[in-house]
């Protein structure tokens, strides 16, 4: 029994250094790792059946207690049987394959141990068969990637071979013959093939796990790609955006030359065929269209199947994904490649996860602009609420003045168009420059001072380089208006009203500025103003708490809006908008006041 350990060890061995160089190959890493068709069990069956077939020629001949260590068997007498791994390979195969491959690789290994003759023969092959069905039935239901699969198959597998002592003993004649046979055999046979069973799925395990890095890395990479291609993708799909992120994927596969298109015609093309595939072209490959109809991957493995319309394109294969916004295919993502060979599964995975990527890019792409048009919608809204009260006050002065003065009169239609220019060029811009509002403002002011001649003044202060600052429309001439209208109305005492429009830079913000020494506002009422539209003999504070919607729905919290005010100590409003908003432009000082 003891001679029989290291002669049952040097098999074992050769069938694990089988198992090893047959998990370097592709194709039986791919069998034993993806869902078995019908073909991979058919592969599997013949594989592990070759498994136990080779088991019996190299067993280890046993006749009596005697052991008899020849290299091959190929005929055994009446009183001779054979110690063999024969197991190991049913066991893998059933736990591998389930139920089909179970059988099949147990029949097969059965039957050729019946053909080989001995007392024990039939014995063997009874037992080889029953094997491979509950080896079939256990990796059915369980599945040996887990942390205790390695135990569990060994412990499996020293159970069937226990089995098949068992079998020898029932079946096998005579039987004193059988259990001589047993007690020289046992002991080896369920050590080594347990052993054997172990280190074999120790191997497949570690097809898995590398595997599983793979696809770990791949999806990394993908993860890697796309946050470098988001600023482009997040633009839309347009020609300089598509640019970029071709570069961007080219640089990280393995791909010769990636190309992207929408429906009609190519966006950009990096790498190898840049000649013929050129940007803003119409399509170049039968196989795009195919894609951009069918909505699926699609993989060429051949240049006819690529379909390029120039006969000397070295590009050989392809890989194809549809890029979709919403369910509808808007584009085609392309990774081709010089040979076939480099079109392997682990692109195939990189290139399908980059399809689905892009594609919620350019769904989020899409949603960003549908909020932004969504809020300047909101905000060209709120612009519209400002009109222009003093509309009809305006027409009757200048229509009184016709008898009187009119050059005046026509000065100030002039002017009158000014102000409703300035009204609808803010209705369609988000942010004009603040010289266009000091227009919209000084048009007011001449309307106004037609009106009500010496009442007050006001005195515009602009820090150098300001006048082209972009800031929202209708912000500086509505407070200017409250300040006319408000602050300046019964009980109003003084004799002129002064108001003072500034602005100017302040760290990192700009700040604009309007105060007046007028009749000031309660506390209870500077509280509300802004916040919302309130109820007031004077009015409602719709203008200041439109001002300042825009500015939170522009700036977000970067910009600031503060009222300051106290009964008989006049009002100042104080804006101050973020500097990485701002236009620069050369301009000189404002610094003047009107009557």
């Amino acid at each position: 029994m003891i001679s029989l350990l290291p002669m049952m060890l040097e098999r074992v061995g050769i069938l694990v250094v089988f198992a090893f160089l047959l998990s370097r190959m592709k194709s039986f890493r791919d069998m034993i790792h993806y869902k078995h068709g019908y073909i991979d069990k058919a592969w599997m069956i013949v594989i592990f059946g070759m498994f136990g077939i080779i088991s019996n020629y190299i067993g280890i001949q046993i006749q009596g207690d005697a052991v008899h260590s020849q290299t091959w068997h190929f005929d055994l007498n009446d009183e001779s049987a054979i110690a063999n791994t024969r197991i190991l390979g049913v066991v893998i195969g059933g736990l591998l394959g389930g139920p089909v491959v179970g059988t099949g690789v147990g029949i097969i290994a059965g039957v050729h141990r019946f053909t080989l003759g001995g007392f024990s023969s039939i014995a063997c092959g009874i037992s080889a068969a029953i094997a491979g069905v509950l080896s079939g039935l256990v990796g059915k239901r369980y599945r040996y990637l887990g942390s205790s699969a390695l135990l569990f198959s060994a412990i499996f597998g020293i159970l069937m071979e226990a089995l098949q002592m068992g079998i020898i003993l029932f079946v096998a004649k005579p039987f004193l013959q059988a259990l001589t046979l047993v007690k020289v055999i046992s002991l080896p046979m369920i050590l080594m093939n347990g052993i054997g069973i172990f280190l074999f799925m120790l191997i497949i395990q570690t097809i898995f796990q590398e595997e599983e890095r793979a696809r770990a890395l791949e999806t990394h990479k993908a993860l890697f790609i796309a946050d470098q291609t988001l600023p482009f993708f997040r633009k839309g799909l347009n020609a300089h955006s598509s640019k970029e992120a071709a570069e961007i994927i080219l640089k990280w596969t393995n791909a010769d030359a990636v190309s992207i298109t929408n429906e009609q015609q190519i966006l950009a093309h990096a790498g190898v065929g840049a000649d013929h595939h050129i940007p803003l072209q119409s399509l170049a490959t039968k196989l795009t269209h195919t894609v951009l109809e069918c909505g699926h991957i699609i993989k060429a493995k051949s240049q006819d199947e690529i379909q390029c319309s120039h006969q000397n394109c070295p590009l050989k294969a392809a890989l194809v994904m549809p890029l979709k916004i919403h369910f509808h295919t808007v584009g085609t993502l392309k990774l081709y490649f010089t040979d076939p060979k480099k079109l392997d599964q682990v692109e195939e995975q990189l290139g399908e996860g980059l399809g689905k990527l892009f594609s919620t890019q350019l769904e989020l792409g899409e949603a960003e602009l549908q909020s932004k048009l969504l809020k300047d919608a909101e905000i060209k809204a709120l612009q519209a609420q400002i009109h222009p009260h003093f509309l009809f006050n305006a027409i009757n002065t200048i229509s009184a003045l016709c008898r009187t003065d009119s050059e005046k009169a026509r000065r100030l239609l002039l002017k009158l168009s000014v102000f409703f220019r300035s009204n609808l060029q803010g209705a369609r811009h988000i942010l004009i420059p603040l010289q266009k509002e000091l227009e919209h403002v000084e048009a007011y002011l001449s309307l106004e001072q037609a009106r009500f001649p010496n009442k007050y003044k006001v005195c515009l202060s602009i820090e150098p380089l300001l006048e082209q600052v972009l800031i929202p429309p209708f912000t500086l001439q509505p407070l200017v208006e409250n300040a006319i209208r408000h602050s300046f109305s019964k009980p109003f005492d003084k004799k002129n009203g002064i108001v003072t429009v500034r602005a100017f830079k302040e760290n990192d913000r700009v700040v604009l500025m309007a105060e007046d020494n007028g009749k000031g506002i309660s506390s209870e009422l500077v509280d509300s103003l802004g916040k919302q539209a309130v109820t007031s003999i004077e009015g409602t504070g719709t203008a200041l708490y439109n001002i300042k919607k825009r500015m939170s729905e522009i700036y977000g919290e970067e910009a600031s809006f503060q009222i300051e005010s106290q009964l008989g100590s006049g009002t100042k409003v104080i804006i101050q908008l973020p500097l990485n908003h701002i236009s620069w432009g050369e301009q000189h000082d404002q610094s003047v006041c009107s009557r």
